[in-house]
């Protein structure tokens, strides 16, 4: 895990694209995007069936790397509003047993319906947004938040250079106003989610007011920025 500072807070940037908010105890997971593959499977599109599996893996494997005694979700938990009804009874079982382990909430987000439905049986508590310390918590930024807010939705990428290559890889993106109030988009962290550029115009427009945007990123064990953004730059 990689140390990084967001909103006056101490962060860690854990493996498989999370987040780790060591005084609340929290791992912040985006877009898990759970039965994606059952999902196009029905259109005519056929996808190995695995992705929900090896998606809940990796999150059991953070919350044992962390030690979290929290799991929030930040929105679009399923591909779709029916995805939890196709999970098969293995898979469903091992949410089950994460979502009792730790206080598992669900932030909503636009493939997954409003909170008020869903599947009961999977656990966990489901909300619009959620306040959590000083940061507000939701799916999709909302242009024009001036408090600390995380939030995912965009899946964003950066392409880095590797000797003559270049290689895309998933990313945060950290936004930074002038009065030093800080907004994080989370990467993906489902198997079979795709990406944006962590630069593009609807990511920057979500993110405004700000004074500078940089993608974040693991190398090893260091912390990388490069920058995306900057006014009047």
């Amino acid at each position: 895990m990689v140390p990084f500072s967001f909103a006056g807070e101490a962060m860690l940037l854990a493996a498989g694209r999370a987040v780790y908010w060591p005084r609340e105890q929290a791992l912040l997971v985006a877009d898990l995007h759970l039965e994606k593959a059952s999902f196009f499977a029905r259109h005519g599109q056929f996808l190995p069936p695995y992705d929900s599996r090896e998606t809940l893996e990796r999150v059991a494997l953070a919350i044992r790397e962390t030690g979290a005694r929290r799991v929030i979700t930040l929105g679009d938990n399923f591909h779709d509003p029916d995805g939890a009804a196709r999970l098969d009874p293995h898979v469903c079982g091992m949410l089950q047993a994460l979502t009792r382990a730790v206080h598992w909430v669900w932030i909503t987000g636009n493939h997954d319906g409003p909170a008020t439905s869903g599947a009961a049986e999977c656990g966990g508590e489901r909300v619009e947004e959620l306040q959590l310390g000083r940061a507000v918590l939701r799916h999709i930024a909302r242009a024009g938040e001036v408090r600390p807010e995380m939030s995912g939705h965009f899946h964003p990428r950066v392409q880095v250079r590797v000797g003559r290559r270049r290689i895309s890889r998933p990313c945060a993106v950290l936004a930074c106003a002038r009065d030093g109030a800080e907004r994080l988009v989370l990467p993906a962290f489902g198997t079979l989610t795709g990406g944006m550029a962590a630069n593009d115009p609807a990511i920057i427009k979500a993110l405004q007011p700000a004074e500078k945007i940089s993608a974040v990123l693991r190398a090893g064990d260091k912390l990388v920025q490069f920058r995306l953004w900057e006014r009047n730059a």
